[in-house]
């Protein structure tokens, strides 16, 4: 039978890596990883592992309400993986040489403590959790292999000044108040930044004509066609879609005069309809152009868009066009009564978006060059990359210095492209943040090394919003100071043109231009 002694001791040793953990240099600037790391530990210490679960802590961690939906909000997941990522990462630094590890599985929320072997090849997570061998620090000397007793004398010195200090640790953290981490959507955050956070609430997608669900990029979920009166379904051949990496949410829609009578609980929402005209334009099948399709959308029996054009409004055709539309709310009776008519019977409609709305404001709107979506440091959800025409995006193994994020800014999208982003009248401030990360090397969206005169030539760039000029000549290596580093650029007071767009242009002056990520607040 083991010893209550040697229990309490194994107890207190792993208390003890987990606060070396969340005071490492790592840990310290990613308050919302130590506090997810140190809810699941803690649940663990306790004995509560079988509570671990994706919905408790999306509600005790990451203050989701009772309705989270796991298949619509993949926000523990992606958490999850940025923390296994962070523990490899401090494994593989700062803790190299601790004889105890914390890891959390791929598959599964429990956290596991692994005590390493003396002597043999250190097991350590990639940033995927597969394990591969590295060899223990120091033991490419040959002392280790002449003095073995010297290993255990250290490891158990190491473990037992781990013990201290974690005890002492704790002895101070029993007596100071405990600090309470919150997301950005706590009303204390709320209060201080009203407009930025993404409100949480009921959330209805659905796809117009079709018979299946999907799940976009995003993780979101969409239904298939449902609360619908009239039209028909019609199916499209069109593959490729601009300004999306999800073509499929524009591949059938409902076509003629047809009606959508969504239920909805009592509350402020904005409105988002989805259109890409794939009959009509010089390459699809019916010809034609602008013109051709004209149509008129009411919301609870007063108008919304009159004689609305996709083809004007989007520039083409086989173009993704969003129109927003903030401070929405359900009828008397309980539902949002949307009506689509044409004086020939040609109204059309891809998908529907009902989300939570801000009153008075619109949901701010963050976008990473990435195919998928991220959660910062602050706890901010960023949309994978969306409205987006031309460019392409790429990945740097190079991490960003003077940040406390540096996995944000891995990815890009670089060369002559642009972004509409769809918005409500008002006035918005657009952030965008840049990093330059290998100025003269041959690679993503770099001359080959090979021509030497363009090899040497710094990336220089024009940053446009619906055609004026924001951003002039822009050389992040100047402005920033050096490779590697972010730099943010704000712009305040812009608005969305005539058809309810910031289109931002990003044109290469020598080279190519390049971005990182773009937010737009509502001022």
């Amino acid at each position: 039978m083991p010893s209550m002694a040697a229990e309490s001791v194994s107890r207190e040793a792993e208390r003890a890596e987990l606060q070396a953990v969340l005071q490492s240099h790592l840990f310290v600037r990613s308050p919302t990883l130590s506090h997810l790391l140190s809810y699941l530990c803690e649940k663990e210490f306790a004995g509560e592992s079988g509570q671990i679960k994706e919905y408790s802590v999306a509600l005790d961690v990451f203050d989701r309400r009772d309705t989270f939906d796991q298949d619509t909000d993949s926000i523990v997941r992606v958490q999850a993986n940025r923390l296994r990522k962070r523990l490899s990462e401090y494994y593989s630094s700062e803790g190299a040489a601790h004889p105890l590890r914390i890891t959390i599985p791929v598959g599964q929320y429990v956290p596991v403590f692994e005590r390493m072997p003396e002597g043999e090849a250190v097991l350590e997570l990639d940033s995927l959790g597969t394990r591969r061998a590295r060899a223990p620090a120091g033991t490419q000397g040959t002392v280790w292999r002449r003095h073995p007793r010297l290993i255990w004398v250290l490891g158990g010195a190491v473990v037992l000044l781990a013990m201290l200090g974690g005890a002492a640790f704790l002895a101070r953290e029993r007596s100071a108040p405990r600090p309470v981490i919150r997301s950005s959507y706590s009303p204390q955050a709320v209060s201080s930044e009203p407009v930025v956070g993404l409100p949480v609430g009921e959330e209805v997608r659905i796809l117009a004509g079709a018979t299946r669900k999907y799940v976009d990029h995003a993780g979101k979920l969409w239904s298939p066609d449902s609360y619908f009166s009239g039209g028909t379904a019609v199916p499209t051949s069109a593959q490729h879609i601009w300004r999306t990496q999800d073509p499929i949410i524009y591949r059938s829609s409902r076509q003629g005069d047809f009606t959508y009578n969504i239920p909805l609980k009592p509350g402020t929402y904005e409105l988002r309809l989805h259109f890409a005209e794939t009959f009509y334009g010089p390459e699809s099948p019916g010809a034609g152009g602008e013109g051709s399709r004209v149509m008129a959308v009411h919301v609870n029996g007063q108008p919304l868009l009159a004689d609305f054009d996709v083809l004007a409004d989007s520039g083409g055709d086989r173009t993704a066009d969003v129109k927003v539309f903030a401070d929405v709310a359900p009828a008397a009776d309980g539902q949002l009564h949307l009506a689509f008519s044409s004086p020939a019977g040609g109204g059309m409609l891809s998908a529907i978006e009902v989300l939570p709305g801000i009153r008075g404001h619109a949901r701010p709107v963050r976008i990473v060059a990435r195919d998928v979506p991220y959660y910062s440091n602050d706890s901010h959800w960023w949309s994978p990359d969306a409205y987006f025409k031309g460019g392409q995006l790429s990945t740097s193994q190079k991490p960003a210095t003077g940040t406390d994020d540096p996995e944000f800014y891995e990815t890009e999208r670089w060369g002559h492209f642009s972004y509409a982003i769809p918005v409500p009248p008002g006035r918005y401030t657009v952030t965008l943040h840049f990093i330059e990360h290998q100025a003269s090397a041959e690679g993503p969206g770099r001359y080959a090394a090979s021509d030497t005169a363009s090899a040497l030539e710094e990336r220089v760039f024009n940053v446009f919003c619906n055609g004026k000029t924001i951003l002039s000549n822009l050389n992040i290596l100047d402005q920033a100071g050096g490779e590697n580093r972010p730099l943010v650029r704000k712009i305040k007071g812009l608005a969305p043109n005539a058809q309810g767009k910031l289109l931002l242009e990003f044109v290469p002056v020598t080279r190519y231009a390049t971005v990182t990520a773009i937010e737009v607040v509502p001022e």
